[in-house]
């Protein structure tokens, strides 16, 4: 099959082994216990990742560690290729020096659970992954410098997927300025997480299970932290820097003009910026796990417009960009957007129901007006083995 007809995963995650053995040493959250199945009485093991989620948990298993289930999902949706990520909490909850050494660890183990998985091809493994780096409060340059070098250097891991609180301070913290430089001149890219979504106190008192934090928390905690990036000027000090976004960018696309507004009435901020608040969203990149075409459609405009909002000294390429009508915006946009399925949570009801996490997330690929088989094609998996830079 043509590199560019492949279907490649980007948001997918794993628990790995020696993780959930960590997890399973732990009385609080996050923590893997062991109760009673309500069912069959039989013990099974609940994992506690949120600290206002219901004590009970949720239901972990094989398919959260194992490779041979990430294996046959991955099979029985015709997914070709995953990028492997570590799911949050990662290790926000460590101390600095416990959370280096197993970063170390599990950097060496995911690799592993990679480089030891079958391949498409001579030059192409159906699994790579994305590395951890100890950004915990108290961690030194030196440790995460050490870490990024230590990433770059293992062949199957192509990036670090990244929470949003940084060493304590955000993203936008100037400590983390070295990191910056450092996975620019790696070449990895950056997978934008939340985990801890916003105020729990926004959400009232009414009991309505993980729905909001979810639906609302998770983008909305994305969307600040990303915002803070920009408005610190981290893209214009490293444009090389290559930052992925989970679950379509949050709510920065809808809300990047009303940004952009406030912005250009405030000088303390504006004077901070080399373009127009816009002009970012075209340095990022977005995960197409949007459930819906009319989302991705939006989504890919608001980045395909871009350019338009580059400064006055931007290049040939930038300016000829205002001139693109609607459809050829959208294209545009089209490039910057990578199919995910957030596997292995929101599985199916049903041992015989295929997830809806992927046939909604390929059905709103296909339905996005506008775009045409080439680019439906480079969001299920031609824009990832670019980016990655896989099978090469």
């Amino acid at each position: 099959m043509s590199a560019q007809r492949l279907l490649v995963d980007v948001h997918t995650h794993v628990y790995l082994p020696r993780y959930a053995a960590f997890l399973r040493t732990r009385s609080s959250v996050p923590r893997i216990f062991t109760r009673p199945s309500p069912e069959s009485g039989k013990p099974e093991e609940r994992l506690l990742i949120l600290d206002d989620e219901p004590s009970s948990g949720r239901p972990i298993g094989a398919q959260y560690w194992e490779r041979d289930e990430k294996l046959k999902f991955m099979d029985r949706h015709a997914i070709d290729v995953s990028v492997v990520s570590s799911a949050n909490p990662w290790l926000d909850f460590l101390p600095a020096s416990t959370a280096h050494t197993l970063a170390t660890e599990l950097n060496t183990d995911l690799e592993t659970y990679c480089s030891a998985g079958p391949s498409l091809s001579d030059t192409l493994k159906r699994l790579y992954g994305f590395g951890l780096l100890p950004l915990v409060p108290g961690a030194t340059t030196a440790s995460l410098i050490s870490t990024v070098e230590q990433i770059a250097a293992l062949p199957h891991l192509k990036g670090v997927i990244m929470g949003t609180r940084g060493l304590g301070n955000g993203l936008d913290d100037a400590a983390l300025e070295p990191v910056w430089a450092a996975l620019e001149a790696a070449r990895l890219v950056v997978f934008l997480h939340p985990h801890y979504g916003v105020d729990k106190h926004a959400w009232g008192d009414k009991e309505n299970g993980h729905v909001l934090p979810l639906a609302l928390g998770f983008p909305f905690e994305t969307t600040i932290a990303t915002t803070r990036l920009v408005l610190a000027g981290v893209f214009d000090r490293y444009p090389g820097l290559r930052v992925l976004l989970a679950h379509s960018g949050g709510a920065l696309p809808q809300l990047s003009s009303r940004l952009a507004s406030c912005v250009a009435h405030d000088p303390l901020v504006a004077a901070r910026l080399q373009h127009d608040a816009r002009y970012y969203l075209g340095k990022l990149y977005f995960d197409a796990v949007a459930y819906g075409a009319e989302e991705l459609g939006f989504v890919s405009d608001a980045i395909g417009r871009a350019d338009k909002y580059a400064s006055a000294g931007a290049s040939a390429a930038a300016s000829s960009a205002k001139g693109t009508d609607g459809t050829a915006q959208k294209r545009l946009g089209a490039q910057r957007m990578l199919f995910g399925t957030d596997h292995p949570f929101f599985p199916p009801l049903s041992e015989s129901e295929k997830w809806k996490s992927v046939v909604e997330n390929l059905e709103a690929i296909d339905g996005v007006y506008g775009w045409d088989e080439a680019d439906k094609d480079a969001v299920r998996g031609g824009n990832a083995i670019a980016l990655f830079n896989l099978g090469s």
